[in-house]
């Protein structure tokens, strides 16, 4: 995958502004409404191995879903296939934006991170 996939939701402020940045610095992406094209357990699964980061990091925290399904318990204790069900089950559940390469993922807008890794 020489081409970097951008998960993002549109209405999301954020993933506004990350399109934003990656349009002014003219850095190409696969675009993907994480809303309606949600992740597979295989792709979330390599994508967490790939990031080095707790699978809690994929988790949307100020969601809707999030909070009123008490995730943030689940999360604590549930196992990794456990929670890649519910993070499979809703797009909405992801946190974003997402960079996905295939050396890297970018797990949120981070705009240091995101200059390190894609300029």
């Amino acid at each position: 995958m020489s081409t970097k996939l951008f998960l993002q939701y549109p209405k999301c402020s954020t993933c506004k502004k990350a399109a934003k940045w990656l349009k002014d610095n003219s850095i190409s992406v696969d675009s993907r409404d994480i809303s309606v094209d949600n992740p597979t357990k295989e792709e979330l699964a390599g994508w967490i191995k790939l990031s080095g980061l707790p699978i809690s990091k994929f988790f949307n925290t100020s969601g809707k879903i999030y909070k009123e399904q008490n995730l943030k318990e689940k999360v604590k204790s549930a196992s990794n296939e456990e929670l890649i069900e519910i993070l499979v089950s809703s797009g909405m559940v992801v946190k974003r934006p997402l960079i996905v390469s295939d050396k890297y993922v970018l797990v949120g807008f981070d705009e240091d991170e995101w200059s390190e890794q894609l300029k």
